[in-house]
């Protein structure tokens, strides 16, 4: 294993400098992106960095010394270049002010690694040295990278986290082509680009398996709760649990205060829950849940039981044997997780749409249990006050 080369890079901290680095790429290259940024103490991550490289040729883009405005949008956003990133999720959320819908083409080498037999969730340190035989240094994995000015150390770590994109995609391109894999490679980068951009979960409460055996009033709630919290910590860009925590949202939803005084005592302690936020809060809650909210509630899954349980059980296996079969990597063909929601539900999820469907959806289907009779009383019909 070789040491890394030192990594010479432009550092660029002026419009006009970007725009003629820019100008002097061809219109369709392959270009290797990251970025460096901050989300400590907010919602929104702070870019702090933007390293690109192309053809031997680097550069480091200083997004706090001027607005980068919509100068990425002509080549990346729109145009034919192919933009090379790994592991690409956060990188795209810190980017969408500037690429609102993503790269045009998004090549993502976590996930061709995956596609071509290296293992799910491989690192780019690991890659680098799988694919290019060099150890990377970790030293500056946690730095502080809003400092100005930046370390010479900090400036070549972020330099050579773009240094081996060139070799990677080349070589990860032509195995994928190889195996037959590139399509598959191309759908499930389009759908990584889609789930980052998307704003916000329109059914938050999904995800809290807790309060899977409450009445769907409680739900409902639940969910009415979540959404302000996720619209407040936008509007505040401040995490979510600062605001409300998940342990205080699930209390709440469940027990609403009846008055502003007892929540006031039973969220002591939320950092980012001021007064004005607290009041709000409780305007949020008090209102009684309306079969309308009910109804557009979707339930929680619970956890497979029975015969669910032995349903999920007989998937995985049959999962498991179909990625051993296309020698993929199972959570790479189907999550877990997935399967639970599948099988709890029998509703098909929408993340095994695409090529996914076709192989799995015969061989999943016909292995739900039989579902029972609906166990979710009728909702009253609200009347009017005489």
């Amino acid at each position: 294993m070789s040491l890394p080369q030192t990594a010479a890079a432009d550092w660029i901290d002026q419009a006009d400098a970007l725009q003629s680095w820019l100008a002097a790429l061809p219109p369709d290259a392959a270009i290797g992106l990251d970025t460096e940024f901050m989300r400590r103490d907010t919602f929104y991550p702070q870019l702090a960095l933007l390293q690109l490289g192309w053809n031997g040729h680097h550069a480091l883009i200083d997004p706090l010394a001027f607005p980068l405005g919509t100068a990425l949008q002509p080549l990346l956003g729109a145009g034919a270049a192919v933009t090379v990133m790994h592991s690409a999720s956060e990188d795209l959320e810190v980017l969408a002010p500037l690429l609102p819908a993503g790269p045009h083409q998004l090549f993502d080498t976590q996930i061709a690694a995956a596609f071509a037999g290296m293992g799910l969730g491989i690192s780019y340190r690991a890659l680098v040295a799988e694919l290019v035989g060099v150890e990377l240094d970790k030293g500056e994995t946690r730095s502080d990278w809003m400092r100005r000015p930046l370390t010479a150390s900090q400036c070549s770590y972020a330099a050579l986290d773009v240094v081996y994109l060139k070799t990677i995609h080349e070589q990860l391109a032509g195995r994928l082509q190889q195996r037959g894999r590139s399509d598959w490679h191309a759908q499930d980068c389009e759908r990584l680009k889609r789930r980052v951009l998307r704003e916000g979960d329109t059914q938050p409460q999904r995800a809290m398996r807790a309060a899977a055996d409450w009445a769907p009033m409680a739900q409902a709630r639940l969910r009415r709760l979540l959404l302000w919290r996720d619209r407040c910590a936008r509007r505040l860009d401040v995490p979510r649990p600062w605001l409300l925590d998940d342990t205080h949202a699930l209390s709440l939803a469940q027990q609403p205060p009846a008055a502003l005084a007892e929540l006031e005592q039973r969220v002591r302690g939320q950092r980012a829950l001021r007064s004005a936020q607290r009041n709000e809060l409780f305007e949020v809650l008090a209102p009684a849940v309306t079969a309308e909210e009910i109804e557009a509630t979707a339930s929680i899954p619970s956890h497979p039981q029975g015969a669910a349980k032995q349903a999920l059980a007989a998937m995985k296996q049959s999962v498991d044997a179909l990625a051993a079969e296309l020698d993929l990597p199972s959570g790479l063909l189907c999550p877990r997780k997935v399967l639970e929601e599948y099988v709890v539900t029998a509703e098909w999820p929408e993340s095994l749409d695409g090529w996914r469907h076709d192989l799995l959806q015969p061989r999943l289907a016909t292995l739900l249990p039989d579902r029972p009779a609906p166990t979710r009383p009728p909702v009253a019909k609200m009347l009017p006050d005489d």
